[in-house]
């Protein structure tokens, strides 16, 4: 996705022992979403509405985010240790440094439904707005059908 510059992928480097390694990474990609009005609190219907438009017939805002469509750690060597939480902050941080220069407040991500990564995503202000089915190369990846759809108002 990177050569056909349809996403970009961050690596995270910390010093260790005499050196640099790759504790982490994050790839991000512009896509169009669809915030359904269920899904919403009103005060996120109402920050929504500046960035997205309202489709009646679907009953949601169609907004394009800024996607973090993956962010892992390296687990090699226990060089995840390294780092905690900061990865999705620095995600978070260059979609913000981006929309500075676009325009827009949004970010969002895909997760399983897993209690642990809901809650994770949860305590890092993001909120759930919907679920996508799995296309057909995803079911190997994934145990579940759907995915998670998660967003965060960046201020």
């Amino acid at each position: 996705m990177a050569k056909q510059n349809v996403s970009v992928t961050y690596l995270v480097y910390s010093s260790y022992k005499n050196g640099n390694v790759i504790i982490g990474y994050f790839t991000l990609a512009s896509k169009n979403i669809i915030a359904y009005n269920k899904s919403l609190s009103n005060t996120l219907k109402m920050r929504i509405s500046k960035f997205g438009t309202y489709d009646p017939d679907r009953k949601g805002y169609i907004i394009s985010a800024p996607l973090i469509a993956q962010l892992g750690k390296n687990y090699t060597n226990n060089f995840d240790s390294l780092i905690t939480g900061e990865l999705l902050l620095m995600a978070c941080s260059k979609v913000a440094k981006a929309q500075e220069l676009i325009g827009g407040k949004i970010v969002y991500l895909e997760c399983e439904d897993k209690t642990r990564l809901i809650d994770f995503y949860n305590s890092n202000g993001f909120v759930s707005f919907g679920h996508r089915t799995l296309d057909r190369d995803e079911t190997k990846l994934f145990t579940g059908q759907y995915l998670v759809q998660m967003l965060k108002y960046l201020k």
